[in-house]
């Protein structure tokens, strides 16, 4: 009843208070993981998202046996593992740096797809605002932590691959079915990472919260998107992606008492002009997961 009620409203909730809920949702996820890396490592809090989030999709879904086969499963399949990957690398990434600073070292990757994808000039014009904020942020992060900084520009790569492997998925695979499928062959791939999880399976409540960083990193923002997709529109969408690297460095204050240098809040603006200028494609393919 309570989640017919939810499903009900979502529709008349303005689309940019839709989206800053998802992007809520999405850091507070990752603002729980950074709590986890005290008893498991990065990169296997990255793969309890992975499963949280097949365990949920599945039993949600329940992809049919066409969803396991021929092209469709290989598509999710590879989408799976480089989200996964992608997930990893963040987590990595977010060990080491603020939350609000991985986060806008990480849109270096759609942003770089869109202007390589349209090279118009105002796509040049957001590739070098972009450009111009990651060198703000990794200048006063290199002696510190250049291998945060690493991480993160990984995972601005391995974004880029979504975003192109997401558009296959898309067109040839099967929708949230392969969203299912793919993070389930995405967490059997990964699968030795669960190594570094050995104390979380001791305690019921850690459990519960990496498993939940994957309900609240994942399903709930990737929900949401879908609403603010039908109401907003491509367009606006790309546009409102921009909230993103704002809402994480919120997150990051608020919850992890983060506070950014001078230096990477100026950065982490121009990554944000950045985002916001990009020029949407035919499909904006760009959200993370």
């Amino acid at each position: 009843m309570g989640i017919a009620v939810v499903r009900n409203r979502l529709p008349s909730v303005p689309p940019p208070v839709l989206f800053v809920l998802s992007g809520i949702s999405m850091y507070a996820g990752a603002a729980i993981a950074v709590g986890l890396f005290s008893v498991a490592s990065p990169a296997g809090v990255a793969w309890l998202r992975c499963l949280g989030a097949a365990v949920v999709l599945l039993a949600w879904r329940r992809p049919p046996r066409s969803a396991w086969t021929g092209r469709a499963f290989l598509l999710a399949g590879a989408f799976g593992i480089v989200t996964a990957g992608m997930n990893v690398l963040f987590y990595e990434a977010i060990a080491r740096l603020p939350l609000g600073t991985a986060v806008a070292l990480e849109f270096a990757g759609p942003v770089v797809v869109a202007a390589f994808g349209s090279r118009t000039r105002r796509d040049v014009l957001a590739l070098l605002l972009v450009a111009a904020g990651v060198v703000a942020i990794a200048d006063v992060r290199l002696e510190g932590s250049l291998l945060g900084v690493l991480f993160a520009l990984g995972a601005a790569a391995a974004w880029a691959g979504y975003i192109l492997l997401g558009k296959r998925v898309a067109v040839g695979g099967n929708g949230i079915d392969g969203l299912a499928v793919g993070f389930a062959v995405g967490t059997v791939v990964l699968s030795p990472l669960a190594l570094g999880t050995g104390a979380v399976w001791g305690s019921p409540r850690l459990l519960l919260l990496g498993i939940g960083v994957g309900v609240l990193s994942t399903v709930v923002p990737y929900a949401l998107d879908q609403v603010v997709l039908r109401k907003a529109g491509q367009a606006r969408f790309a546009l409102l992606l921009a909230l993103l690297p704002v809402t994480a460095g919120l997150v990051g204050f608020l919850w992890l008492r983060q506070i950014p240098t001078l230096p990477e809040a100026i950065g982490t603006l121009a990554v944000v002009a950045g985002v916001a200028l990009r020029s949407p494609g035919k499909r904006d393919d760009s959200a993370p997961l």
